[in-house]
């Protein structure tokens, strides 16, 4: 099935797979400078999946309709910090934290991106990919809070 995109769509698909390529990117080269393994596994693991966004993308500005499958190992990686934070509670290290709230402020302003992307599409197929990595980046910026709260580098009071 062909997908036809509006003008506007098509400038929207544009910014998101820019967008995306500088997710990749900031979340390869902060899961290389992390000190923590458990997020350098975190991070390695978003970046997969933006990766997966940014392909989904692709795929509607060639006029197809995206997958909007891939492998999730969200669970996988959520028990695999959560079992260890126990040991971590006191680590605080000042760079991750840095590195966290970058791509924490990073995915409020992608997923609000998608939120005014979502509404001013009118092809279904262009919402319904948009909405998905939406939850996506929601999904990313609550594992980031977790790993934050959790070593102590985000203060929920």
């Amino acid at each position: 099935m062909q997908i036809n995109l509006s003008q506007k769509e098509r400038m929207i698909l544009e910014d998101g797979k820019h967008q995306e390529d500088i997710c990749v990117k900031k979340y390869q080269s902060f899961a290389n400078q992390a000190k923590d393994p458990n997020l350098k596994q975190l991070l390695n693991k978003l970046a997969s999946e933006e990766q997966h966004h940014y392909n989904i993308i692709n795929e509607l500005l060639q006029g197809k309709k995206p997958n909007l499958t891939h492998t999730n190992k969200t669970q996988q990686t959520q028990q695999t910090t959560n079992t260890n934070s126990g040991n971590n509670m006191s680590f605080n290290n000042p760079e991750d934290a840095l590195l966290c709230s970058d791509l924490l402020a990073t995915e409020k302003y992608v997923s609000g991106f998608y939120d005014t992307g979502v509404f001013e599409s009118a092809n279904k197929e262009v919402r319904e990919a948009l909405q998905h990595i939406q939850k996506d980046e929601q999904k990313h910026g609550e594992e980031l809070f977790n790993y934050m709260n959790t070593h102590g580098m985000y203060d929920v009071k």
